[in-house]
């Protein structure tokens, strides 16, 4: 038995994964902690684990979207979102991160720490305590990978050399724009007695372990470029623990799930045009909002329902599409499902994810500001030719077949092992 320290921020669809691989651990009869906000108190408990709220670190008090602190909602544009995590999340609360990391691994007597891979502080604290330092990544990838673009702007991997331009001017693009603050990241490491980077995005090669929660297969290249840390532990299909119960609207069409993001991107707008346009098809829309969305004072045609929430492993069986922001929870349980995808990215890992969908064949992407009669037309291909839903499928075969065991459960077992017999 080990003694387990995760760390997590509240940032809606990264919760999940993080407390569903906590709750397997606990389990197997480990303690298992997590440092977390308030407002996951109670999920933590469900889950299994023991809830450590942050003191110091920034933190959300419940599930109203008031008490969000990044924000990345508010700027116009991607790199305003961008600069917004950088600082907000990664590295002004750096050292504050640290410091409950530290007294809490004091507290729990942790044989090893397993922070979600945005926060730097923590897995800083980790190492400066001689820990086993492992991220969980709840998504895909976002590490330079040769070949691969860079993540942020959802880029299709392109052959020739117009796209190896593309994609070396975005890279320069992306690393001036995160490294405009790593004077203030080496200062932060300096305190701890770690070396500089010559590069924010160096952060992910420190770890001893960093566990992607994707299949390979779902990545460019099948994930077999990555740096030596980087493992692929498969997919995890949890739904959040404040889902309610469901039961399948009754009419005429194919039922098209739609569901956009569990915390505020400023998605209403996409809500509203995206309910009309069901309106105007032969299907039977299903609409979940999210805790970070009330739809008081929306029109809503007779064949669309709108709930608060219902379990999408549930549901997926019975959808003939689904119409999501790409979130990484939403898309993978639809290729789970071999249910066809219509992306609508609005920032965050999303591009990236809708760009792999569109890839694999298993969907298509829009715009997020697309117009009412975008998604109508955009839905005919998918509702009304069967095999678009094969190359989900088979990205779902592929998953069985690649993850026989619990990798990342694997994974952070070894590490809390070994560091349990160089104790003794």
């Amino acid at each position: 038995m080990s003694r387990l320290l995760f760390t997590l921020w509240d940032g809606g669809g990264n919760v999940p994964p993080v407390l569903g691989l906590a709750g397997d651990l606990a389990s197997r009869n480990h303690e298992v902690f997590v440092l977390a906000d308030e407002s996951l108190g109670e999920a933590v408990s469900r889950s299994g684990a023991r809830h450590v709220p942050w003191t110091t670190a920034p933190q959300r008090a419940s599930s109203d979207p008031a008490t969000e602190f990044v924000r990345d909602f508010e700027p116009r544009t991607p790199f305003g979102a961008t600069a917004r995590i950088r600082d907000r999340l990664i590295v002004d609360p750096a050292d504050a991160f640290a410091r409950d990391t530290t007294e809490a691994i004091r507290q729990v007597g942790a044989d090893a720490v397993i922070s979600e891979n945005l926060l730097m502080g923590c897995q800083v604290a980790a190492t400066s305590a001689g820990l086993p330092n492992i991220s969980l990544v709840p998504n895909v990838y976002p590490g330079k990978v040769p070949g691969v673009p860079p993540f942020g702007l959802g880029l299709a991997v392109r052959e020739g050399f117009i796209s190896r331009f593309r994609d070396g001017a975005a890279s320069r693009l992306g690393r001036r724009l995160w490294d405009s603050r790593l004077a203030d990241v080496n200062r932060f490491l300096g305190n701890y007695g770690q070396p500089p980077l010559s590069t924010l995005f160096e952060m992910l090669e420190r770890p001893d372990r960093v566990l992607v929660l994707t299949a390979a297969a779902f990545e460019p290249g099948g994930g077999t470029r990555v740096p030596a840390n980087v493992r692929y532990c498969g997919p995890r299909l949890e739904d959040p623990d404040w889902t309610s119960g469901w039961s399948e609207p009754e009419g005429p069409g194919p039922l098209v799930l739609v569901s956009l993001s569990t915390t505020t991107q400023g998605q209403a707008n996409m809500i509203r045009r995206i309910i009309g346009a069901l309106g105007r098809l032969p299907v039977r829309g299903l609409v979940t909002t999210g805790p970070s969305f009330r739809p008081q004072g929306l029109d809503i045609p007779a064949n669309v329902t709108v709930l608060d929430s219902a379990p999408h492993s549930v549901v997926m069986p019975h959808a003939g599409a689904v119409i999501t922001h790409a979130g990484h929870g939403t898309v993978i349980k639809s290729l789970a499902n071999g249910v066809p995808l219509l992306c609508m990215p609005v920032g965050r890992d999303q591009p990236d994810t809708a760009a792999r969908v569109v890839a694999c064949g298993a969907g298509l992407r829009l715009r997020p500001g697309a117009g009412t009669h975008a998604p109508p037309g955009a839905l005919k291909g998918p509702l009304t030719d069967p095999p678009s839903r094969n190359p989900a499928g088979k990205m779902w075969e592929k998953k069985k077949t690649a993850y026989p065991e619990d990798t990342a459960v694997k994974e952070i077992e070894t590490a809390a092992k070994s560091r349990q017999q160089q104790s003794d």
